[in-house]
């Protein structure tokens, strides 16, 4: 009867804590793994090794607002433009956020 007790405990206490607001029982992985498709052109962690500019250095605000001119096509590029108007407002939010933690 004990065993059947802390079970439901232990069932009532993951419900409530994935039904809580801001209660997270994982890391999110989602800038990563969307940022992840800039390394080929901007070098990993951002630092390009080449001719492309570095995302390394830049704030969040900074990498946000170009990738948002690109989408909109107010800043010109040669292929951000259509890379750009793949993305939504917040996960190009979250890409800006991941590269500007970067050290």
């Amino acid at each position: 009867m004990k065993q059947k007790s802390c079970i439901t405990l232990a069932a009532l206490t993951t419900t409530a804590a994935l039904l809580l607001p801001g209660t997270t029982l994982a890391t999110d992985y989602r800038p990563a793994m969307l940022a992840n498709p800039c390394a080929g052109c901007h070098g990993p962690d951002g630092d390009s090794p080449g001719a492309i500019p570095s995302l390394k250095g830049l704030s969040a605000d900074e990498i946000a607002s170009s990738m948002k001119a690109y989408k909109a096509d107010r800043r010109k590029g040669t292929v951000m433009n259509r890379i750009a108007k793949g993305y939504t407002d917040e996960e190009i939010d979250l890409m800006a956020s991941y590269f500007a933690r970067k050290p």
